[in-house]
């Protein structure tokens, strides 16, 4: 039982997902959070969006619809308006599982070490039916050791949750300079001051449907590996040495298929769960 209920923000960006966008808010509404901070900002939708905000807007607190630089760009204004403890961002075409955030709550109440985590990575359809999960991803090196290029596995943003004090010690802001990759930019600079944690809840959801711009696997990988190279130069003095370390023994054929996939399972390490 939770005795305090810290703050959670929650931040919807939307444009024009009308088909999909009331199922969003309700998902986030209908977990009855008792100190939620719910803020959608619209990209001036012209379709159906802003009739469907205007039947929840007495349980927001606040919303409003203008032209925006993009999703990110309205994130960033959503967040500078918010004062929560706990931060996420739901895209209003994703769900929050039910119970997610009494889940996150008790975890950062009670575990103080805890700034970031991350849920169980689930994949639902057009009708809200689950697709299928995957394991999660937890480790920097994962992506500095481009291991997802091969995988295409990434830190999957609807199950993440983090503090407020991660978020303004890692700059406060997502880089604008990346149109879909800025997620995985903001999980690199958490990482240069804390660990993420992962768990076996369900928190998230993120929708496989048509015509969506995250669907470019071409464009996220380019953004991706160009966020790696500047947060590279973030490493600790400690890990970029490891890094030299090991891309001394991947140039080294011969040491490779005795040595690398445990060198890398080794650095890469297991999971922190809670």
């Amino acid at each position: 039982m939770i005795k305090k209920f810290p703050k959670i923000t929650v931040v919807t960006p939307n444009f024009n997902q009308g088909a999909f966008l009331e199922r969003t808010i309700l998902s986030v509404l209908n977990q009855n959070y008792p100190n939620l901070e719910y803020i959608i900002m619209d990209g001036g939708s012209t379709d159906d969006s802003i009739e469907i905000i205007k039947q929840y807007q007495d349980q927001l607190t606040f919303w409003e619809s203008k032209q925006d630089k993009g999703m990110y760009d309205a994130i960033n204004r959503g967040f500078s308006l918010s004062s929560g403890e706990i931060m996420c961002w739901i895209n209003s075409d994703d769900i929050l599982w039910k119970n997610s955030l009494n889940y996150v709550a008790s975890i950062f109440h009670e575990q103080s070490s805890v700034q970031w985590i991350q849920g169980l990575p689930s994949v639902i359809d057009e009708n809200d039916e689950l697709i299928y999960q995957r394991p999660q991803v937890f480790s920097k090196w994962f992506f500095y050791l481009k291991k997802h290029e091969d995988s295409f596995m990434f830190i999957q943003q609807e199950s993440t949750f983090w503090s407020r004090k991660l978020w303004l010690k890692s700059g406060g802001k997502m880089n604008l300079n990346y149109q879909l990759a800025s997620d995985f930019d903001l999980w690199l600079r958490f990482f240069r001051y804390e660990k993420l944690y992962s768990s076996h809840q369900q928190l998230g959801a993120f929708r496989k449907r048509v015509n969506q711009k995250s669907s470019n696997t071409k464009l996220y990988l380019e953004e991706a590996n160009s966020s790696i190279n500047e947060n590279k130069t973030h490493l600790s003095f400690k890990d970029q040495i490891i890094f030299m370390f090991i891309l001394l023994f991947k140039k080294n054929k011969s040491l490779k298929s005795r040595f690398f996939d445990k060198l890398l399972g080794f650095f890469i390490g297991n999971p922190s769960y809670l």
